[in-house]
């Protein structure tokens, strides 16, 4: 058996645990170590890739960024009928794509409960990436199963998907959520404005 997928869950639950009880200043810690994670698997990246890998990668990534855009707010708005979310505000909660941290501030301008909402149903996007893409990968191609990451896949998330889904998904997970990070800022304004 696998220990990565253990291994991240059991690490993200003591994580949470020592939030909880002891609530470390850490400040703006979490922030360098996620740029020291993606300057490492850059390092790794740069030892062996070719040019054609990454001009293949490059559109492969911003193919699966634009479906994943697409595919999030046409499922946000199918669950928003059943829930009884108003159009607007489903759709701008799925163009979130995991980015939790502007989703919810923006739509919070408009609405503080669905602020709320789109708030929760990113970090559950994120969070729900790091349990599911290590087992997602045995049944679905690695580069499907990441844009279940959305924005995520180019920092939070992007050691996760090198780990399980191999060293060339990497540069495909980056592009993929870079090309959505700089849409999301777009798009959110541009939906709940109407």
């Amino acid at each position: 058996m696998n220990r990565f997928p253990v291994m991240v869950i059991a690490s993200l639950s003591l994580g949470f645990i020592a939030g909880r009880t002891l609530s470390p200043g850490l400040g703006n810690l979490y922030e360098w170590v996620l740029y020291a994670l993606i300057f490492l698997i850059g390092v790794d990246l740069g030892k062996g890739l070719d040019f054609n890998a990454l001009r293949k990668s490059g559109s492969v990534g911003v193919f699966l960024a634009i479906t994943t855009v697409l595919g999030s707010i046409a499922g946000a708005l199918l669950a928003g009928l059943f829930l009884g979310i108003p159009p607007r505000y489903a759709s701008a909660i799925g163009a979130g794509c995991g980015w939790y941290s502007i989703t919810g501030p923006i739509i919070a301008r408009y609405s503080a409960i669905y602020g709320t909402l789109g708030f929760l149903a990113n970090l559950l996007r994120e969070i729900l990436t790091v349990i599911l893409y290590p087992f997602s990968v045995r049944l679905i191609p690695p580069e499907v199963g990441l844009t279940m990451g959305g924005a995520t896949t180019m920092d939070t998330t992007l050691g996760i998907i090198t780990r399980a889904g191999g060293k060339e998904i990497a540069l495909i997970a980056f592009v993929h959520g870079f090309v959505i990070t700089m849409l999301v800022p777009i798009l959110l304004p541009l939906i709940l404005g109407r």
